[in-house]
């Protein structure tokens, strides 16, 4: 296996942590609340989400797009 795999993999396996993440904080009941108030995400969920696109965009990109 070679190391870009690797990275990529692992890439893989933290974006789907912080998808997970994300999820639970947008779940909470504060952000429940803020989200019935105002109409949006909370900070804190938005970024998980964000971190954890990213995360899974670059993993797959190196798990399996790179070079062999």
């Amino acid at each position: 296996m070679t190391e870009k795999k690797l990275v990529g993999l692992i890439l893989l396996t933290v974006g789907a942590t912080l998808l997970y993440f994300g999820y639970n904080a947008s779940q909470s009941v504060g952000a429940q609340f803020k989200q019935a108030w105002s109409g949006s995400m909370s900070d804190e969920a938005m970024l998980y989400y964000l971190g954890g696109a990213v995360s899974l965009a670059v993993g797959t990109f190196l798990a399996f797009m790179g070079r062999r």
